[in-house]
């Protein structure tokens, strides 16, 4: 996503080293690493230590932000979703899973892939078109990222939306009013439901830990 803004904390780059640990246990041709967590929980800003300690490996790693990839526009979603119930809508029927398949398509066959790209400050939707070859891995983050079942390596942070959004209203990232605290909400309950799917979990104190621990 365009514009957004990152805040890459020690406990990052901790968890970042665990995650790169195990991909390259794991690692073989077009590989696919798929980070969930809910809103604030530090998404974006591990995906990105994760793909810069890669390229110490010599691997290229690409991230794709699900959250590119709402049905709705962005200027649009918010009258969208009260229109149609935020309790109904909100969750993993608002993305577009079929233009991920394509993405994830695309990076396996080593093709150009144009994807859509959101603009934080105007709101709108650019396109990013990027040529996967010679591109070893891509990272998918979002809240359902974990999701996608081509992913090779699933990882889930688990704070919440009630451990972060006090950080997220200092960062000024969403206005914190009544329909935002029932999305957070409806977002929570499906992001949960997503849980059983990870390999990896990154506690409430950024130690990360296999499923087996579970």
């Amino acid at each position: 996503m365009l514009e957004d803004v990152l805040l890459i904390t020690e406990k990052h780059r901790t968890a970042a080293d665990a995650i790169v640990k195990e991909i390259l246990k794991n690692k073989k041709d077009k590989y696919i690493v798929a980070i969930s967590g809910e809103s604030g929980s530090g998404k974006s800003e591990l995906t990105h230590v994760v793909a810069k300690n890669l390229r110490k490996h010599g691997i290229f790693a690409k991230p794709v932000h699900i959250d590119n990839f709402y049905k709705i526009l962005p200027l649009k979603r918010t009258q969208w979703r009260q229109d149609n119930g935020i309790e109904k809508v909100v969750g993993l029927g608002e993305i577009d899973w079929q233009g991920i398949k394509q993405t994830v398509g695309d990076f396996k066959n080593s093709r150009s892939n144009t994807m859509p790209c959101v603009d934080l400050v105007t709101e709108q939707v650019d396109s990013l078109t990027t040529n996967f070859k010679g591109i070893d891995m891509i990272i998918m983050d979002g809240l359902y990222a974990i999701n996608c079942e081509d992913a090779d390596l699933k990882v889930f942070i688990e704070l919440t939306y009630h451990e972060t959004k006090k950080a997220q209203a200092s960062r000024g990232k969403e206005p914190q009013n009544e329909y935002r605290m029932r999305v957070l909400e409806q977002e929570h309950i499906t992001v949960q439901s997503l849980k059983p799917k990870a390999d990896l979990f990154v506690g409430m104190d950024y130690k990360v830990r296999k499923a087996e621990a579970e």
